[in-house]
C-alpha cells in the first residue's frame, strides 16, 4: 500500500481511536488507500469543487479526496468516535475539510451546497442501511437540475445493478432503475471485493457514476415515485391490478382509465415498461 500523505496509516488511526466498525451504522470501512484514490479520481477532476462525502469513518476516502485536489470536502459522520481521527486530517490540510457531526438523512445538504463557490460533487462509500433511501432523496430533489453536478457512489453489486438496470435487465429493472435512468445517466464503473473491507461483508460492492441529465422528460418525481412503487411493489401482475388501490388526492384510481390516458396496455407487466411509460403514467396520474 503506499501512501498518498504523510498522515500515519489508516489500520493505526483505527487502532489509535478504538474504530471497530459498527454493524448497526452499516459501516465497512476502506483501508486500502490505492483504492480510496482510484474512487476520488473516478469523481474528478476535483480543482475548484466542493465534495460532499456521507459517512468518512476513520477518512481514507477524506484523505484521498483532498490528495486529489479536492477544494473543499465537508464530510458528514454520524459516529462521534470517527472526529478525533478527521479532525487530525483537518489538521493536515488546513481550511479545506469541514466536519458535519449529525445524521446525513436530517441535514439540509442543499444549505451546505449553497455556501460552496463553484460545482459540488457527492462522493462516498455510503453507509449500507441507509445508502438506497439517499440517493432517491437525490433523485427526486426539486428544483431540477440540482445542487450537485454529480455523484460517485458505493453500493452492494446488487443494489448498483438495480440502479443501472433497464427493461432489457427484468430481473434487477425496478423502481431504482426508473428513477435514476430518468433523472440521471448512470454507470457501473468498478467492482470492490469483500476483502477490501474491515470488516470484510459478505458481498462484493461497485462504485457507480451518476450524472444529472440536464433536461429530464417532465413529470412530479413524487408521483413518478408512487406509480412505480405501485406497479413494482407486485411486480408479477399485470399493471391493471398492481395499479388498483392508488389514490390520487383523496380519490381513488381507476387503474384501465390510467393506464389509457398513458396509452399503455393494461395486461403489461412493471418489468416491461420504460422509463417514457411511467413518467406518461405520472403525468397522468397528476391529471387525475
Amino acid at each position: 500500500m503506499s501512501q498518498i500523505d504523510d498522515l500515519p496509516p489508516l489500520r493505526d488511526v483505527v487502532r489509535e481511536f478504538e474504530l471497530d466498525a459498527k454493524k448497526s451504522l452499516g459501516q465497512n470501512f476502506l483501508y486500502d488507500l490505492n483504492l480510496t484514490a482510484r474512487i476520488a479520481r473516478a469523481a474528478g477532476p476535483l480543482e475548484n469543487v466542493t465534495v460532499l462525502e456521507v459517512g468518512p469513518g476513520p477518512g481514507g476516502l477524506t484523505r484521498a479526496l483532498l490528495a486529489e485536489g479536492a477544494k473543499k470536502v465537508v464530510a458528514i459522520e454520524r459516529d462521534t468516535r470517527c472526529l478525533p481521527a478527521l479532525d487530525q486530517i483537518s489538521r493536515r490540510y488546513p481550511g479545506r475539510l469541514e466536519v458535519v457531526s449529525g445524521d446525513a438523512l436530517e441535514i439540509d445538504m442543499a444549505a451546505i451546497a449553497a455556501r460552496a463557490s463553484g460545482p459540488v460533487h457527492i462522493c462516498a462509500n455510503l453507509p449500507y442501511n441507509i445508502g438506497t433511501l439517499l440517493l432517491i432523496r437525490w433523485l427526486e430533489i426539486e428544483p431540477w437540475p440540482p445542487w450537485f453536478d454529480r455523484m460517485v457512489l458505493m453500493f452492494q453489486r446488487e443494489v448498483a445493478e438495480r440502479i443501472v438496470a433497464t427493461p432489457n435487465e427484468r430481473a434487477d429493472y425496478g423502481r431504482l432503475g426508473v428513477l435514476a435512468g430518468w433523472r440521471t445517466k448512470a454507470n457501473i464503473l468498478f467492482d470492490v471485493p469483500p476483502s477490501a473491507f474491515n470488516p470484510p461483508p459478505k458481498v462484493t460492492s461497485s462504485v457507480v457514476d451518476l450524472r444529472p441529465r440536464p433536461q429530464p422528460l417532465e413529470c412530479d418525481p413524487k408521483l413518478l415515485s408512487q406509480i412505480t412503487q405501485a406497479a413494482f411493489g407486485q411486480r408479477r401482475k399485470m399493471l391493471r391490478q398492481s395499479l388498483k388501490g392508488m389514490v390520487a388526492g383523496s380519490r381513488m384510481v381507476d387503474p384501465q382509465a390510467l393506464l389509457e390516458a398513458a396509452g399503455l396496455e393494461p395486461t403489461r407487466r412493471a418489468e416491461e415498461i420504460p422509463i417514457e411509460g411511467f413518467v406518461r403514467l405520472a403525468r397522468a396520474l397528476s391529471e387525475a
